[in-house]
């Protein structure tokens, strides 16, 4: 350290826990998310002098997917702290999850002194051990004079590549100990991904040339790099029909004419006949996942691949390439535009099968349709962030929401955590806090991290939720209906609260609703209220997704109704 380097004595940074906060100031960090404890308290002590904003989450799963929802929504590194033992195993879904999805985050927990590892000390655990797993790194901290590189690494490698968590075991001896010998903190550059070779790029506009039937199919990276608008111009530039996963939608806007639908298991018909048929398939930010894929051996059974991936592992993991394109996502997208496909034929193949298969919303009877209801909140709000929890609402709000970007669609893809909607929905709004945040949500979902609705209420945020109520674990049920022969196991929920009430306790206004006629007036004054809100929405218990692709099946095998009950109507249908 030279004469010049700035050091913490200059801060007023006595010890290691102030110095730690210092660093996530200067990472950026503005917003964290946490639940204190024994073994973190000097870490919160350090927070009544910093200019951090510590939300006060009701659990510490609420923390990770609070700061999960932060990130995801912003692009920015998430941040959430919790004490040692329990309340660092209660981040473990949340970490999870954002691995899984890669998302970028940067996770503290307290820990026992150094000299207590390993005794089995009150609330110890090897949360480093127990989190190796699903985290891109974890670091256990042994004195104060590895907090800069700690802290350093812990958000390069938070950021850099493909994003993930990083966790930060910090022992309570750590915390006290002296730090103003240690100098202010510098975050670490992030290395850039290089471009896709030359040569392979001038193989894959040759093979898009040539392809009588190409598609594109995108994935979560293009998000995930900022590469939307290389995506889009490479789409338009090449008039390619295009289908996206889950993860994807928002890559492009819901009502793009070359936009056939999501792909996959729930995925429309267009977007899976589609990919079925083609010839040449170009995979730009996805990773050939089972939901998408359905039977990976009859998958795009004709096609050549050309795959586009920042991360070079996924490249061939599933599915060979053919064509091979590592690297920056951007940067291979704006080679690409110089394509030029001729197959006008096909694209006018696939516009029709959009138009045959749109999805209806003119369901009979009174009772509340749901994907009508999710398609009416897309129409009032075109560029809210819309999170959902997991479940059948979950892929009604992917088939029938619109999303203009996929950081305006917040939905917990490879891990599918049930209670990721409430607490994602709010890390969200405190990112954006002048946007309209709406949250989809299911009876069973909600009831998971349903505490969370007090720090709504206590920070006032106006996050808008939409509970559709079938009382019932809705998909669980579809799929015992389906390939359990309705042998109904423990997914009966008809002794739910009346959640209005239980809203309404918690400090948030709330109203019910049970016909279709009442739809409009109560989206209406649910979006356009000051404030947080939640709207009771109950649905028909024996409400399916449609399409469906059995576990299992190819992608081509898409179910529409229940087929037992199909054969039971054209068998009663028969002449005597």
């Amino acid at each position: 350290m030279n004469a010049n380097t700035p050091t913490a004595t200059a801060a007023g940074l006595r010890n290691g826990a102030a110095w730690v906060a210092h660093a996530l100031e200067a990472e950026g960090v503005d917003t964290i998310f946490g639940y204190p404890g024994g073994a973190i308290m000097p870490f919160y002590d350090a927070l009544v002098d910093s200019g951090l904003r510590h939300i006060l989450v009701r659990h510490e799963q609420g923390a990770a997917l609070a700061a999960n929802g932060y990130a995801r929504a912003s692009g920015k590194v998430g941040v959430c702290v919790a004490t040692s033992g329990p309340g660092a195993s209660n981040l473990v879904t949340g970490i999870a999850d954002a691995m899984l999805d890669s998302v970028p985050m940067v996770c503290l927990t307290g820990q026992v002194p150094t000299s207590l590892l390993g005794t089995d000390a009150f609330q110890e655990l090897d949360v480093f051990g127990m989190t190796m797993p699903i985290v891109k790194h974890s670091f256990l901290v042994r004195s104060v004079d590895e907090l800069p590189h700690v802290m350093a690494e812990a958000f390069r490698i938070a950021r850099e590549g493909r994003p993930g968590p990083v966790l930060v075991d910090l022992p309570k001896d750590v915390q006290v100990g002296a730090a103003t010998h240690l100098p202010a903190h510098v975050p670490a550059p992030v290395q850039a991904p290089p471009p896709p070779p030359d040569a392979t790029l001038a193989e894959a506009i040759a093979a898009i040339a040539a392809a009588e039937k190409p598609v594109i199919y995108g994935g979560g990276g293009i998000g995930i790099c900022d590469a939307v608008d290389e995506f889009r111009q490479f789409v338009e530039a090449t008039g390619i029909p295009t289908v996206l996963t889950l993860r994807g939608l928002g890559a492009l806007p819901g009502n793009h004419p070359q936009f056939l639908g999501m792909l996959g298991m729930h995925g429309t018909r267009a977007a899976n006949i589609a990919v079925q048929e083609c010839d040449l398939l170009v995979v730009v930010g996805a990773r050939f996942d089972d939901r998408a894929t359905g039977k990976l051996s009859e998958f795009a059974p004709f096609a050549r691949v050309v795959h586009l991936d920042a991360d070079a592992y996924e490249i061939s993991k599933l599915r060979t390439a053919d064509i091979a394109l590592p690297g920056d996502l951007a940067a291979g997208l704006r080679a690409l535009a110089a394509a030029r496909s001729t197959a006008g034929e096909w694209r006018q193949r696939c516009t029709a099968l959009r138009e045959k298969h749109a999805p209806r919303y003119d369901a009979p009877g009174t009772d509340i349709y749901a994907p009508a209801l999710l398609k009416r909140v897309s129409e009032l709000c075109p560029d809210a962030i819309i999170t959902a929890d997991v479940g059948q609402h979950q892929m009604w709000v992917a088939q029938h929401c619109r999303f203009s970007h996929p950081r305006n669609h917040l939905t917990s893809g490879a891990l599918g955590t049930m209670g990721f909607g409430l607490p994602a929905a709010m890390g969200a709004q405190f990112a954006f806090p002048d946007r309209p945040v709406v949250l989809v949500n299911g009876d069973g979902g909600f009831m998971m991290n349903v505490q969370e609705l007090v720090t709504i209420a206590r920070c006032k945020l106006p996050v808008k939720i939409i509970l559709l109520d079938n009382s019932a674990l809705g998909m669980v049920r579809q799929w015992q209906e389906l390939f359990f022969d309705k042998r109904y196991s423990e997914i009966d929920l008809s002794d739910n609260p009346d959640f209005a009430a239980l809203a309404q306790v918690c400090g948030i206004p709330a109203s019910r609703i049970e016909q279709r006629s009442q739809v409009e007036d109560a989206l209406a004054a649910l979006l356009s209220a000051p404030g947080p809100g939640l709207l009771h929405v109950k649905i028909d218990a024996r409400a399916n997704v449609w399409p469906l692709v059995p576990a299992g099946q190819a992608n081509s095998h898409m179910l529409d109704a229940n087929p037992n009950e199909q054969k039971a109507e054209s068998a009663h249908a028969l002449p005597a």
